[in-house]
This record gives C-alpha cells, structure tokens and sequence, in this order.
C-alpha cells in the first residue's frame, strides 16, 4: 500500500526526556509542547500558517485540555487550525502519525503537524460524584498510579502482564538483564561525538523554561535521569514480585516529555524539509489486542499486520524501533519475527529514556527514519505494546537520493 503522503526530512523534534519529579514536572504539557513547537518551527524556518491541520496525542489530562488541538495551534500561532486530540495509551504516538497520514492522503488537509505531550509527573488526582453511594461519596483514582496498578477490565498490574508473557516464553531474568546492558550500549551510541545522534533531532542543550515561560530554570545536555547500569548491579536486583523474573532493571521509567513531527502532501513537501533528496513515506500501519494481561505479546501481530498492509517481509527491514516498556517486549517480538534481538533498536529505546506515553512511540519513529537516513536509506519497523494488552505498528521507507 502507498499512501499519499510524505514526511518532509528534517521536520520533527523532540524534547529530551526526563524521569518523572525531574526537570518538566512543573510544566503544564500542553502549554510547554506548544512553547516547545514554537521555537522549533522557527529554527527550523517553518511558518506555522502553512498548517491546515493539527493532531494532539494526550494522555494524562491537563487543565484546559478539553480544547485541544485549537489551544496548541493557537498558542503557536496558527489560529485558524483544528483537529483532532488522540489519547491511544502508549500506542499514541503511532496512532496521532495514523490520524495525520489518513487526513493528509485523503486530500482532507495538505499539512499537518502531529504532537504529543505528556506529563507523568503530578498526574491529576481525579474525584468522580455517585449520587447514588452511601452518603453520596464519590470515587476518586490516581490517573497514573492506578492505571499502572490495574488494568480495569482484565484485573491485571502491567508488570504481570510481563511475567505472565516471560513465563509463558520461558524467558528469564539473566536472559532480560543481558538485553538491558546491550540497550544501554547502544544508547551509549547515541550519546557518542557530544550526543552527536541525539542533536540529529533534538535541540541540544535544551533550555527548560519556568512555569511562565519567562525566564529559563533549567539546561538539559540531554535526557535526564538515566541510572548507569551494570551487569553487577543488575545481578544484585530481585524480581519486582516474589517468584517472578522482571526486576526494576529490566524495565522503562516514567517520564516527561514531548514529541512532533510534520506530515505533508508530496507536493508540500519541499516547504518544510531540510533535504529535498530523502523523501519519506509510511508504507502501513497495524493494530493488535492480545488474551488479557499478555501486553508485550500484541507487538508481534501489530507488526505483522503493518508489514501485511505495506506488502513487506521482514527480511527486507533493515532497521526495527520499539517501545519496550520491558525487555521481554523484544525478545518475544525477535523470537515471532526471527530476528536478532541485539539488531533492535540501535541508539537506544524507551526502555532507557524513559516513558512519557504518548510521546514516546512519536519519538521512537523519529529515531527509526535518522537510522535509516545514517543507512543510506531502507524500510523499517516500528513496534510497541499498550495498555488494554493492545499494541500499534508502522512500515515506512526512506529513500535518500544522495547515496545513488
């Protein structure tokens, strides 16, 4: 399948990420991804008037984002653009990509700029009226805590949700702990030549405003809160349940942080790339559900489904990107798919830098078309599991014409 629509090289960013109660957990992240756009789009010279469409993933509310799309739009000075605001769990960022390629390849808009923005950190503690209890009390849950405790409909924590899947495949925690320290290789790898692959994407050094957005509280080199991690201190950590595999090494962390990308119609594209010889297209896009609390096992069929929909083998992927919440994630993923685990996700993942949710999948896209670019071009795949033991998954190409 060939869907009509690009991605101009070159038009996208990300923040780095930071370990929730780090330095983002004062901003509000609507507001900080629009202030966060709005430098970006003037770096990078993009007028933002040449949007006729906006897309907002979000999934832990914030005050005001009831409006949405039309308040960040607003904010970075493109008043006339609505649109929709997606929240998809961790399969956010895949789906907000989706919701931009369909309204641009059905010629319902000819631009778009796709945005997700979340806040772990003080997530909102939320209190629901029933009438109808004793005395009237309502019922009140913690929108990030609670959620990560219990799936509501299968009954299930997300860290079951990985023993379940490792016992089930026989994986066990020597074999998680011996993937972490290669992902954190190679996210050492991106951190290489002064972060030269994070500065690929990410304006670097990063300067964290206060909550008015006057004055600067804060600089970032880059993601924030990684722990360093050894073979020895992953060794001294007991499994998170008793009698199960996973350790707290072996899987990602809350996060803050923001993610976008621009995705045109061909004939727009040349307005907004950086380089008119690499053109980027999305070849599919898959969607999974799996048997309750068996999240990081959705992955493979998602995956199956884009590569079905792109009409594309695995063997013809040079580069695989997935949110990896927990190193099971991809050691089932490359046992389904027949691929070497230790080939995933070069630069590194979510399972080192962290876990915002919405943004999260957006960036791991990113991250998978400037490895395809350092390729010299290819297909790749991305991959990632979400809540509802759910998982969504995309197939793009990049073809550069400088390397011909």
């Amino acid at each position: 399948m060939k869907l009509d629509a690009v991605i101009p090289y070159g038009a996208w960013w990300s923040t780095p990420f930071a370990r929730w109660q780090g330095s983002l957990a004062h901003l509000h992240s609507l507001t900080f991804a629009a202030h966060v756009a709005k430098r970006a789009l003037a770096k990078r010279g993009i007028d933002p008037h040449a949007f006729d469409h906006g897309v907002l993933g979000m999934t832990v509310p914030q005050r005001g984002a009831f409006y949405g799309v039309p308040w960040l739009m607003g904010e970075i000075g493109a008043g006339s653009v609505a649109g929709p605001t997606i929240g998809q769990a961790c399969a956010t960022g895949a789906r907000t990509l989706q919701s931009a390629v369909a309204e641009v390849g059905s010629g319902m808009a000819r631009a778009s700029l796709v945005v997700c923005a979340d806040r772990t950190s003080n997530g909102p503690h939320l209190y629901y009226p029933a009438p109808e209890n004793p005395g009237g009390t309502g019922e009140h849950e913690n929108w990030i805590l609670d959620s990560f405790d219990r799936d509501p409909w299968a009954g299930r924590s997300m860290i079951e949700t990985a023993e379940n899947v490792a016992a089930k495949h026989g994986i066990d925690t020597a074999r998680q702990h011996d993937l972490v320290l290669h992902r954190y290789a190679q996210y050492g790898d991106a951190l290489a030549d002064d972060a030269a692959f994070l500065k690929r994407y990410m304006d670097l050094p990063f300067e964290v405003p206060d909550v008015r957005y006057r004055k600067t509280r804060a600089v970032l080199a880059g993601d924030e809160g990684i722990h360093p991690t050894t073979a020895a201190g992953l060794a001294a950590l007991q499994p998170v349940r008793p009698g199960g595999s996973v350790t707290y090494g072996a899987q990602t962390h809350p996060a803050d942080g923001n993610a976008a990308i621009v995705v045109t119609a061909p004939e727009r594209a040349a307005e907004f790339t950086r380089e008119p010889a690499i053109e980027i297209r999305v070849l599919g896009f898959g969607q999974a559900r799996v048997a309750p609390a068996h999240m990081p096992e959705a992955p493979v069929p998602a995956a199956r489904r884009a590569l079905d929909a792109a009409g594309v083998a695995i063997g013809d992927v040079q580069a695989i990107k997935t949110h990896n919440p927990f190193a099971v994630n991809d050691l089932v993923l490359a046992d389904a798919l027949g691929v070497d685990p230790l080939t995933m996700n070069r630069f590194g993942s979510s399972l080192v830098w962290g876990h915002p949710q919405a943004p999260t999948g957006l960036r791991s896209i990113v991250e998978l078309i400037e490895e395809l670019v350092l390729r010299g071009g290819g297909t790749g795949l991305f991959t990632g599991c979400a809540a509802g033991d759910s998982a969504m998954a995309a197939v793009l190409r990049v073809d550069d014409r400088r390397a011909r």
